[in-house]
């Protein structure tokens, strides 16, 4: 008897109905709202990830766009690039390649 008291005791805000309609609507928002905590935490992991891929292609715009003014400034970057990316040679080289174990 003691423990069932105990527990009416401890419960007995729950009769006030605006306490109870406070609770539910808290539970409503937090789990089955369309903006709900579970999406809201995906939503966050999904923002930090597309501004860690907006920074890396950033950077990789920014090397790209060096590579490129290089290439059309000098014809020297240009022939190195075309060898090394296209195995292009002169017509009177032999071009052996040697690829690397990872």
């Amino acid at each position: 008897m003691g423990y069932f008291h105990d527990i009416k005791h401890r419960f007995r805000f729950l009769k006030n109905k605006y306490i109870l309609t406070s609770i539910l609507f808290i539970i409503w928002l937090l789990f089955f709202d369309q903006n709900n905590l579970l999406d809201r935490r995906k939503y966050v992991r999904e923002y930090k990830q597309l501004i860690i891929d907006k920074e890396y292609y950033l950077k990789k715009i920014e090397e790209d766009s060096k590579r490129l003014e290089e290439l059309q400034t000098s014809d020297e970057n240009l022939e190195k690039f075309a060898r090394e990316q296209y195995l292009m040679k002169k017509d009177d080289e032999v071009l052996y390649i040697i690829k690397e174990d990872k």
